[in-house]
């Protein structure tokens, strides 16, 4: 009997100091804001871009489908030889920056640390591997995990995190990211408590005094990926006020004033409002973060809400290497779903498993359509202003190497693009868990290469190169 109340006292104990002991890591602050340091677009890039060209991709959510999309697009970029400025080039290497949401940021993260290296390993890392099977593991069959989830500081996407920081991205940074010269990789997640966009740049952890660099990249992935009620938020601290952030000129007063100038949009009004809680961390001390899919699932809001804070995309370029470009491409890798329809046919009340999945689905596929619209119609706003300000005092050309010479591209990788409607119905029906049989990664992969290749705007802008 006294062997049995010591093993419950025992027990009691550990599971106090489990519970005590189990604590998210907490995000470092920043002690100065440095505008010429840290985890910046501007500071990274590979050697031997082209000025001429800038070229951008998008990773959407969806789980490992989106991952597997994303990847194929990657292999199909690589395998594609192009000649930039007299030289030879890979394709992939002209790449300058990568916005990702959820599964797209599992690639978008494990490039922007390895380059190369993605297609030797990525797939046994994770593509094929069953992450879902991996952390339910962790989650059910592991003791210790049973306390620290017990803790209202650590919860399940804390736990996913340490899963992805040891098994996917081996403990790395975005200090690491930068330091590899690649292209600028921008993950995205959602402030749960104001829906806003929460991009992992430094240029927006200024505004809570974060030091982005030494922020581990799988607690971003965490984060991007947290789909609400699935999973948790992952917890950041805000520091805000604490390293002399200064928003962005004419935003300070965009807070305290109702109304709108001509130069100040109606949108770089709603930013400001939108950034205007981070800045006191008295009142904001704690930001709790989900998935990224719920203020954007196609990661194409970081490219607009950049220009928009800037006021325009001359304001965003001028001054910079990409002052001169001729040729600015959009890759936007959209795994898309399909609502099931099925309950159009039947009288019976459709169960609360398909009431929540039509509600998040429908939310987000028709703001994806509004959002690459809003793509589409800037572009021609975008390039008729480039050319408005380069050719200054002179006669407005678009003659190759004119001061007209500027081409946008909005090349579109989606499911809707298969003609037999079969084969669009299945990829658009595949689950966006974070498993999936090893096959379908590999149909996932084909596809992507296919939708690239056979699109029209992307083979306009082949043509345009040569």
């Amino acid at each position: 009997m006294k062997r049995f109340f010591f093993f419950i006292l025992t027990s009691a104990l550990v599971t106090v100091v489990m519970v005590g002991c189990a604590h998210y890591p907490v995000n470092q602050p920043l002690n100065q804001v440095d505008p010429q340091g840290g985890y910046r677009a501007r500071f990274t890039g590979s050697p031997g871009n082209s000025e001429s060209l800038s070229l951008y991709l998008t990773f959407s959510g969806g789980g490992t489908r989106a991952a597997a999309l994303s990847y194929g697009v990657l292999e199909e970029l690589r395998k594609t030889e192009v000649v930039i400025d007299g030289r030879k080039r890979r394709l992939l290497d002209e790449v300058d920056g990568i916005s990702s949401v959820s599964g797209g940021s599992f690639t978008a993260g494990y490039y922007g640390l390895f380059g190369d290296r993605i297609f030797e390993d990525f797939e046994s890392k994770f593509l094929k591997k069953s992450i879902q099977g991996a952390l339910t593991r962790r989650t059910l069959f592991n003791p210790i995990n049973w306390f620290r989830l017990y803790s209202d500081t650590f919860d399940r996407s804390d736990l996913a995190a340490e899963y992805y920081d040891k098994h996917v991205f081996e403990g790395k940074t975005f200090g690491d990211i930068a330091a590899r010269k690649g292209p600028f990789i921008m993950m995205n997640a959602t402030d749960m408590t104001h829906g806003l966009r929460i991009g992992f740049d430094q240029d927006v952890f200024d505004v809570i005094c974060c030091d982005l660099s030494r922020f581990p990249v799988a607690r971003a992935a965490a984060a991007s990926s947290a789909v609400p009620m699935l999973l948790s938020p992952i917890t950041i601290r805000n520091y805000a006020g604490t390293c002399g952030f200064k928003p962005l000129e004419g935003f300070e007063e965009m807070f305290e004033r109702s109304s709108i100038s001509e130069r100040q949009s109606e949108r770089q009004l709603f930013l400001a409002n939108n950034i205007a809680p981070f800045l006191d961390s008295q009142k904001k001390p704690y930001i709790h973060l989900v998935d990224g899919g719920v203020a954007d699932n196609l990661g194409l809001r970081a490219v607009l809400d950049r220009i928009i804070a800037r006021g325009s995309v001359w304001e965003l370029i001028k001054g910079t290497p990409r002052e001169k470009v001729n040729k600015v491409v959009f890759v936007v890798v959209n795994a898309e779903t399909q609502p099931d329809t099925k309950w159009e046919r039947s009288e019976g009340v459709p169960p609360i498993g398909a009431m929540m999945s039509a509600y998040s689905s429908i939310g987000i596929e028709r703001y994806n359509q509004e959002t690459i619209a809003l793509l589409k119609e800037n572009v021609k706003s975008w390039a008729d202003e480039i050319r408005t300000q380069r050719c200054k005092g002179e006669t407005v050309s678009t003659a190759p190497g004119s001061c007209g010479d500027i081409q946008f591209y909005v090349v579109d990788v989606r499911f809707d693009a298969l003609k037999d409607e079969t084969e669009r119905m299945y990829f658009k029906r595949l689950p966006t868990a974070f498993k999936l049989p090893p096959e379908q990664v590999d149909q996932l992969r084909e596809v992507a290469h296919r939708l690239l290749v056979n699109s029209d705007e992307y083979q306009r802008f082949l043509r345009d190169l040569k």
